[in-house]
């Protein structure tokens, strides 16, 4: 009759050590949980609610249902920033996602001073945002003050207008954010370069493989867990910009064309005093960003069915 009694009083114990542990990590997580549901969840489910009201100012007056979003798709300035966030997309592809790669690669190769160009590139990612928007603002302004038109007036050539030019503007701040983020992305990158075997790359200099041929049969599909995780996070960055055509191009630049839907939310809300419109704008901009992720898992799905390694 004894085993019986054992057996209880050891399922007691490691019941009681169970329920112990859970308290105390509950007791680690639960302030940052309190902190997540109220600057987070609890702001998102209240836009949610307010996008289908209608308010004057910040005080709901009644459900509307789709009427704010019937007015903002009729709106020209949300039809301009919801194209701009796609060429946002875009460029960001273009620029801000192959830079960090390449910075990464030329890092992975760097024999001398391999602490010191870390140190250089990761620098501009200690700095905030919003004081390197306001330096590329004197560095990219279009008057003949600006330090880029002194350098090329300087150099004998005529003044660009830079964050004046609609075809230019949209880069050029992507180019800003670029600057800003690379540094830290390129150090992840080149933790992932660092973890590749070295005898995959002796095997493929001993078969005759040249640079290009190692780059793009060995490292990229070795890392290409980071890349995936990458490329979402950029995409979802990029999305949000806001602040940068803000200062840069005093909210929205000549004809709105470095509008983005987040600015737009921002003028709705504090200019024009339509907070359901904002609300409105923020929900349709979650769901762009909620589509393009479903798109991205499929293809990984599709891709790892493949065999592929994402």
């Amino acid at each position: 009759m004894q085993k019986p009694i054992v057996k209880t009083h050891d399922y007691l114990q490691k019941r009681r050590g169970l329920i112990r542990r859970n308290i105390s990590g509950w007791s680690v997580m639960l302030p940052g949980i309190i902190l997540f549901a109220f600057f987070v969840w609890i702001p998102l489910l209240s836009a949610l609610v307010m996008s289908f009201t209608e308010t004057i100012g910040f005080e709901i007056q009644g459900f509307v249902w789709f009427d704010n979003f019937v007015e903002i798709f009729n709106d020209v300035d949300f039809r301009k920033a919801f194209q701009n966030t796609f060429v946002y997309l875009g460029w960001s592809l273009l620029i801000g996602f192959i830079i960090p790669i390449i910075l990464g690669l030329l890092l992975s190769e760097t024999i001398h001073f391999k602490g010191l160009f870390r140190i250089g590139i990761y620098m501009p990612s200690a700095i905030a945002g919003l004081t390197i928007a306001i330096l590329f603002s004197f560095l990219f302004d279009p008057s003949s003050t600006g330090f880029l038109n002194n350098v090329l007036k300087w150099l004998g050539f005529a003044p660009l207008s830079w964050l004046e030019d609609p075809d230019l503007v949209i880069p050029l701040i992507v180019v800003t954010m670029t600057w800003r983020g690379a540094g830290a992305t390129a150090l992840i990158y080149l933790s992932a370069f660092q973890q590749i075997k070295t005898n995959y790359y002796e095997a493929a200099r001993i078969d005759g493989a040249n640079t290009w041929q190692r780059i793009f049969n060995i490292t990229l599909p070795s890392i290409l867990p980071s890349l995936s995780v990458l490329f979402v996070l950029q995409v979802i960055s990029v999305m949000q910009v806001f602040f940068e055509p803000l200062v840069m191009t005093n909210g929205g630049g000549a004809d709105r064309s470095s509008l983005s839907m987040l600015l737009l939310a921002y003028q709705y809300a504090f200019q024009d005093g339509r907070a359901d419109l904002s609300s409105a704008t923020t929900f349709v901009l979650f769901l762009i960003i909620l589509g393009l992720s479903l798109v991205y898992f499929a293809l990984v799905a599709a891709l790892k069915k493949r065999g592929y390694k994402v």
